[in-house]
């Protein structure tokens, strides 16, 4: 199996978004971009329980900041 899927994290959403993680955009403007495509699609682990990887999250930082992963 590959070594980086053993030790991909998976993130919730609390953790991405202001004020506790690095991306300063509110949970409606989060969701329109994932349904947009302009952010990345999470995970579905439950009815009501969405996690997004580590990886995806921060290739979308760098994006943010015009660097190419």
């Amino acid at each position: 199996m590959d070594e980086k899927l053993i030790n991909e994290k998976l993130l919730r959403l609390s953790s991405i978004l202001a004020p506790m993680g690095p991306i300063p955009v509110s949970k409606s403007t989060w969701w329109k971009k994932v349904r947009s495509g302009e952010f990345p699609a999470g995970l579905k682990l439950g009815p009501r329980t969405t996690a997004w990887r580590q990886s995806d999250v921060l290739a979308l930082i760098k994006r943010f900041e015009g660097t190419e992963v």
